[in-house]
């Protein structure tokens, strides 16, 4: 079991932190592990436009979220709200065998013991993880191989992913989630101010265990860990809209002591950002240049090298129209040899048949 006592000082035992990065990463798990995530299916459809190679090196990657995530991701102990870039830099800025140690652990769980280097070469660590990457695919288990053979190389590549992630999808999401999130701290305090840290923790997950009469609460895992908490050793809280419905818990040093855990009132906060989705889809369409993109690509599919001719734009500029109609669902890709071609998704707004009109020759 994994439990945290509360000092005295209750509210300098607590901290409290959005994180990029992190939500980044359990998007991520989401998208691993649908079936469990009700609440983030439209996030899951709305992934299937991902450019094909990205998708394959999601797939291939896997094993670093879908059961559990590196410790490496999360946000840092001073409980500052760091951007994407800032905590990305951070990630790669760690030495290769600190990084190797946490990437290794989502399929060898160590425990946290601090014996990097010799772990990272026992062969029967490396049978051990390849046999549990193997679960995910040929491809997840040569990448596992790669974290062995190679770990730079390998932190390099999970932290491309992330970047290539984030710029092709996520940074967008981050914009709609963290005022939400940024409200959920807000809530957070609220709720801890009026009636204590006990009954904010209470039915945030039916894995928090929370334990008012010995004053502790935490998670069932197979990791014996029982950690005080005070000003010197606070707990930060996460909010997340991505982790529902689990909650994340870190007790070991160097990262901080973290419980990630869904954003207060998730479910109305989902609701409420429907009128959003709306906005952000009638704000793709009130563009001119979108517009004629969407008239080019409704009469034959079409890629960035041959838009960029007909509207007079750069391809870097078609480029980033492009993105924007996908995100909003109103395109999807598939890949030609060298290049990528947008079509008109087949389960588009109705809303873009309206913008078209009827010469737009959809079905």
């Amino acid at each position: 079991m994994i439990r945290f006592r509360l000092a005295t000082d209750e509210e300098g035992a607590l901290a409290f932190a959005c994180s990029p990065l992190l939500e980044t990463v359990l998007s991520l798990h989401v998208l691993s592990e649908p079936r469990h995530h009700a609440l983030q299916h439209q996030w899951v459809r709305a992934m299937r436009r991902l450019p094909p190679a990205l998708k394959r090196e999601i797939a291939a990657l896997s094993f670093l979220y879908r059961w559990t995530i590196p410790n490496s991701v999360l946000p840092s102990a001073d409980g500052g709200d760091d951007d994407f870039a800032t905590e990305l830099a951070r990630l790669r800025a760690l030495r290769t065998d600190a990084a190797a140690f946490e990437l290794l652990r989502p399929i060898y769980d160590h425990g946290g013991r601090r014996t990097r280097k010799r772990l990272l070469a026992d062969p029967d660590v490396r049978a051990a993880a390849l046999r549990s990457s193997r679960r995910q695919g040929r491809e997840a288990q040569r990448a596992a191989a790669q974290l062995f053979a190679d770990p730079a190389v390998f932190a390099e590549r999970f932290a491309a992913l992330l970047e290539a992630y984030w710029a092709e999808a996520f940074a967008a999401e981050w914009a709609r989630i963290e005022p939400l999130l940024a409200e959920g701290v807000v809530e957070a305090g609220r709720r801890i101010a009026a009636d204590g840290v006990y009954a904010f923790l209470a039915g945030l997950a039916p894995a928090l265990r929370v334990e008012p009469a010995t004053e502790r609460f935490g998670i069932d895992v197979p990791h014996d860990h029982d950690v005080t908490l005070g000003p010197e050793n606070p707990l930060l809280l996460v909010p997340s809209v991505y982790v529902w419905p689990h909650v994340r818990v870190n007790c070991d040093a160097p990262w901080p002591l973290t419980l990630v855990h869904r954003a207060p009132h998730l479910t109305d906060n989902a609701a409420a950002t429907q009128p959003t989705e709306l906005a952000r889809l009638y704000r793709a369409l009130g563009d001119q240049t979108r517009l004629r993109i969407l008239r080019l690509i409704a009469h034959q599919p079409r890629s960035t090298q041959e838009l960029a001719p007909l509207i007079a734009l750069t391809e870097a500029g078609v480029s980033r129209h492009l993105r924007l109609l996908a995100g909003v669902g109103i395109l999807t890709t598939r890949r030609e040899g060298y290049y990528v071609v947008y079509s008109i998704a087949p389960d588009a707004p109705t809303e873009v048949r309206s913008a078209l009109g009827a010469s737009a020759g959809l079905p």
